[in-house]
Formats: structure tokens, C-alpha cells, sequence
């Protein structure tokens, strides 16, 4: 089977409506007498997000990944064609427009005047990037070649767009812009993963850029590798690790995150540390927290304080933990979490996790947030490219509960993108993008992605069918 679309999932082609100068705030307000489902209409007439999906999670106890991945260690999964029981309703798409979800973060630091303050926060918003993956341990359907996602919510000030821009290898490309011209976000993302036996690994090569562009300032960083351990035994889990180095380009300020591997016994899972230093390489601030709670920032000394007062105070606590530790042979167990975050005073809280849905653990885990993605908006579908995820029928068919329908759809879109390729091969064609160019980032001097612009023009007539 050679396709890398078969592991994360998408094209498109429906007829564009000619009266597209509308926007989304108009298809959100409607006449409350229209037929509705009445408990997602507000009393006002104000169209509601949805709080829940169509349908609960489907079981996967009677579906082996053993059977698929056996022959697979060490090698790339987006190689492998795995069941759509093992995904989650989204587009891989649509899962890194959740970087979005504390958009509050950026406008933070828009309006803040000093560059050491608005490093401490943009490195927050770096680290909220990453939360939503807590748990979240179905795979994300892989976008078709031409597949979009758009992402518009006027109440928190922005937009995004993003594009399949390649298929081998499989790149995501997004862009995300304020609607009153205060930042972009942006970037393209190749994501690879890894099979080690009891642990998938995903690298997310790709680099994000934010500009504040009243500040005249552009950041960039790479996110942490994630990893999900037991694939085969026991129960899932994920840990990010790595170092994420973020870097403002116009005034020489860097942060450096240490994202930290769990550990032998678990003392280090979901933690961040880090400092924020000048250009001329002093320490300003330390960061820490936890990438699933919480994020501060400290003076150095008084850090560097508090964490000899706990060296002193702690070695006979840890070595008892020692002791009354125990590894697993059959499965890597996921640690207890012994404590939350403990605040050293003095410290400013920078960011904190929205607490989750009470259902999240039947609806594939997914935050608040993410529950609305997939959703048709009213209004929305006339406005929408024909290449937008939402118009995928094995996700929706997935988020419905129906996984006959679900794989039936997905190895038709498969098929007919297989089809589509070798017909370019034939005609000796090359795929042409559509909303994004390969270029150079302007701030790093390396090759990335583009948006060329135009896409919210709502002119969609030379949009590929890919559905």
C-alpha cells in the first residue's frame, strides 16, 4: 500500500455560491423562528456552539493494533493504513487550529509595552498550543491533498485558514490573522511518527511564527515532541518532551522551555521549566508550570532560592519514593501525578488550562474547544471552500457513531485520491496549491509555507474536487 494519507487522512468540488460577500458574523444571528433544534438557539435568537458531538466515542476493545503495527518498529506510520476506529472526528487540520484555543493570549501580549512581558506570555501561548493533546489519544484523520480548514471566530478577534499543501510528504500549512490587524500566526507543520514497540512518537517538524505587528516583532519556535505510550497494552497516555526554543527577532529576547521526559518514577510528567533571557544573554525570568495546568514566571533569584530551600528539605521525601517505586515489564504505566503545580511566591500567573467537559472521556476526550470544530454553523455551508473539512463524509460519519459508513467513505477517499495522482502522473502534471506557496520565512531565512491571500474573496470556483 503505498500512501502516506493512510495514516493521519483529504480534496474537493462543489459549486460556489455567487453572493459571497457575507460574513460569518451574518450566518451566526438568524430568525429565531427557524427550525432548530431549540436547546442550541439562546433566548436573544443567538446561535449557540454545540457542547457535546452527535454521538459517544466508539469502543475500540474489540480492535487489536497489535495485528497492524507488529512489523511496523522503527518505521514512519504515515506509511501504514490503520482501521478509522483508531481516529478521532477531525482532520488533522482542524486539530492545529486548537493552537487557537487561548487566542486571549496573544491579545495579551499585543497590549502589554515591555518585550520581557511579552515574551513571558507569548511563551504561555506556545505551551496552551500544545494542551489539548492531555489524553488525546485517537489519531486525527489525514487531510487529502487540497483539504482546507477555516476557522473564523469574530467574537475572539481572528481568522485561519489552512491547507494540505503536500502529500509526500504530508504538510499542513495555516495561517491565522487578527481581524483588526493587531497579529498573524502562522506556519506549516510535517509532522512524523514513529512506531518503538510500546510507544508511537510523533516529531512535529515545522516551525510557528507569530508577528505582533503594532510591536513590529516576530516570534518563532518548533513545538515539543509528543509521545503516546502502551499502543499495545495497558492503558494510553501521552507525555511532550523537548526543548522549545522561542526566539523574538526584532529585539534578540529568547525563551528557553524545557518540556521534560516523564522519568523513571514520574516526578517530571507534564512539567515546563525554562528562562527568558536578553540579547545579552541575561537571565530575566524563569518560566514554569505543567503543559496540562498551568504556566508561571518568577524572578531568577528568587527561583533559584525556593529550589535550594526544597533541595534541603525534600532528599529523604524522594529518597522514600525511590524505594516504594516499581517498573512495569508489560506495560510503560502512566505515574500517579504526586502534586500539582507548587507556586513560589512572587510568582505571576501567566496561563491556565480550560477546565474540560464532564463528558470529555466519551467524546474521544475532546476540550470545549474542540467539540465545535466540525460543526456547521447556520448560514456556514454557502460560505464555506467545497475542500473544507466539515464536508469530509467519513468525519461525519465518524462523529455520527456510524463507523461502517466512516471507513466505507475514508477508503473511498483514499482510492480516489490514489486515482487523481496517478492521473497527474500520467498527464505529467504537477499538483498546484491553492491558498499557500512554498517560500523563505522572511524571520528565519528558512524554506516554509506561505498564504498567498484571497481565500476569504469566497471565490472557490477552481477548488479541486476532492470528496
Amino acid at each position: 500500500m503505498n500512501s502516506e494519507e493512510e495514516f493521519y487522512d483529504a480534496e474537493t468540488g462543489l459549486e460556489s455560491d455567487d453572493s459571497c460577500e457575507v460574513s460569518f458574523k451574518d450566518a451566526l444571528v438568524f430568525d429565531s423562528k427557524q427550525v432548530t433544534s431549540g436547546s442550541r438557539t439562546q433566548e436573544n435568537g443567538v446561535w449557540e456552539r454545540r457542547k457535546a458531538l452527535p454521538a459517544e466515542m466508539i469502543s475500540r476493545n474489540n480492535f487489536s493494533v497489535w495485528n497492524i503495527l507488529k512489523k511496523c518498529i522503527g518505521m514512519e506510520l504515515s506509511k501504514i493504513a490503520m482501521p478509522v476506529v483508531f481516529n478521532e472526528p477531525l482532520s488533522f487540520l482542524q486539530r492545529i487550529s486548537e493552537y487557537m484555543e487561548h487566542t486571549h493570549l496573544i491579545h495579551k501580549a499585543c497590549s502589554l509595552s515591555d518585550s520581557i512581558e511579552r515574551m513571558q506570555v507569548v511563551a504561555a501561548f506556545a505551551v496552551s498550543a500544545v494542551a489539548s493533546q492531555w489524553e488525546r489519544t485517537g489519531k486525527p484523520f489525514n487531510p487529502l491533498l487540497g483539504e482546507t480548514y477555516e476557522l473564523t471566530r469574530e467574537e475572539e478577534g481572528y481568522r485561519l485558514i489552512s491547507e494540505q499543501v503536500s502529500h509526500h510528504p504530508p504538510i499542513s500549512a495555516f495561517h491565522a490573522q487578527s481581524l483588526k490587524q493587531e497579529f498573524e500566526f502562522h506556519g506549516s507543520i510535517y509532522p512524523k511518527l514513529k512506531f518503538w514497540g510500546k510507544s508511537v512518537e510523533a516529531e512535529p517538524k515545522g516551525t510557528m511564527t507569530l508577528e505582533l505587528l503594532k510591536h513590529k516583532e516576530a516570534y518563532t519556535w518548533t513545538n515539543p515532541m509528543c509521545c503516546v505510550h502502551n499502543i499495545i497494552l495497558g492503558k494510553l497516555w501521552i507525555e511532550q518532551y523537548g526543548t522549545v526554543e522561542i526566539v523574538n527577532h526584532s529585539t534578540g529576547d529568547k525563551c528557553v522551555l524545557n518540556f521534560k521526559p516523564c522519568g523513571m518514577f514520574g516526578k517530571e510528567l507534564h512539567r515546563v521549566e525554562g528562562h527568558i533571557q536578553d540579547k545579552s544573554k541575561k537571565k530575566r525570568r524563569v518560566i514554569y508550570g505543567k503543559w496540562t495546568e498551568c504556566m508561571y514566571s518568577v524572578d531568577p533569584k528568587v527561583y533559584e532560592a525556593n529550589k535550594k530551600a526544597d533541595k534541603k528539605s525534600g532528599g529523604e521525601s524522594k529518597k522514600l519514593k525511590q524505594e516504594h517505586s516499581t517498573e512495569s515489564e508489560e506495560a510503560d504505566e502512566m505515574p500517579e501525578v504526586q502534586e500539582t503545580v507548587t507556586v513560589i511566591p512572587g510568582s505571576a500567573l501567566l496561563w491556565r488550562i480550560t477546565p474540560r467537559p464532564a463528558h470529555s472521556a466519551q467524546m474521544y476526550n475532546f476540550t470545549s474547544f474542540a467539540m465545535t470544530l466540525n460543526e456547521l454553523e447556520p448560514g456556514m455551508e454557502r460560505l464555506l471552500a467545497p475542500t473544507d473539512c466539515r464536508l469530509r463524509p467519513d468525519i461525519k460519519a465518524m462523529e455520527n457513531g456510524d463507523i461502517d459508513t466512516a471507513s466505507t467513505e475514508k477508503e473511498r477517499l483514499e482510492e480516489k485520491q490514489r486515482a487523481a495522482r496517478k492521473e497527474r502522473s500520467k498527464d505529467e502534471e504537477e499538483w498546484s496549491t491553492r491558498w499557500f506557496q512554498l517560500g523563505t520565512n522572511p524571520h528565519t531565512g528558512a524554506e516554509d509555507w506561505l498564504y498567498t491571500g484571497g481565500y476569504f474573496d469566497r471565490s472557490y470556483t477552481d477548488c479541486p474536487n476532492i470528496y
